[in-house]
């Protein structure tokens, strides 16, 4: 592994993110209630051995690395994407804005409904344990929405960032990816994220924001054999 941002699950959940982690050290995912993400610690194959060990029979998990993603026998890809990984090119400036609100365990399946329409990438109910998330209401309703997922040394991931469809147009994800961005650089982290590699509006948004390609990366979401 060249940086530690190359195999970004297996750096979280070996560092920062132990607590969550199931598995030892070929092999590591999420509690699957709270993401869906697995990684091994190198390609080798003792260490795919170990993923086949951690996943049971049917089940899935999301693979995301650098390197193109190898696979033991027993399991197989269901669907991939090529994805790119961002970080800020710059420090993030502290920004502020009296409609954005820290969201809460209250907040969750509401947010769950506005990932699951919008589908920024993989979320639970119990996302919120992995970092703050911010939002915007609108009448009441959640309008957007941004926060913190996957931590490693010296860098925080910018993720979930959506808006409700009734509420495009309005800069809201823009608002919110800076501010997040901005809280992550304050303590100083840098903060980073990923995007599918064919949505070009997101990308745009980021690199106006400050935010640069680091590295294209590889996602897979896998299945053991029942």
């Amino acid at each position: 592994m060249k940086h530690v941002l190359d195999r970004p699950i297996w750096s979280a959940l070996a560092t920062r993110h132990q607590a969550f982690a199931e598995g030892g050290d070929l092999a590591r995912r999420y509690r699957p209630s709270i993401v869906p993400f697995a990684a091994t610690a190198a390609d080798d194959a003792d260490s795919l051995q170990a993923l086949t060990w951690l996943l049971p029979s049917g089940e899935t998990a999301v693979l995301v690395q650098a390197d193109e993603i190898a696979l033991p026998p027993e399991i197989s890809t269901i669907s991939a994407a090529p994805l790119v990984q961002m970080i800020a090119e710059a420090p993030m400036p502290v920004t502020s804005d009296e409609r954005i609100r820290q969201l809460k365990k209250d907040d969750a399946e509401e947010m769950l409904a506005l990932a699951s329409l919008t589908k920024p990438g993989p979320f639970t109910l119990e996302a919120l344990s992995l970092g703050d998330f911010w939002g915007i209401r609108i009448d009441g309703r959640l309008a957007a929405m941004a926060g913190e997922r996957m931590k490693q040394p010296g860098y925080s991931e910018l993720s979930g960032v959506c808006t409700h469809p009734d509420f495009r147009g309005g800069g809201l994800a823009r608002l919110l990816s800076v501010f997040v961005a901005g809280r992550i650089a304050a303590r100083g982290e840098v903060p980073y994220l990923h995007a599918y590699e064919s949505n070009a509006a997101a990308i745009r948004l980021y690199e106006s924001i400050g935010f640069r390609l680091r590295s294209k990366i590889n996602m897979a979401m896998v299945q053991r054999a029942e």
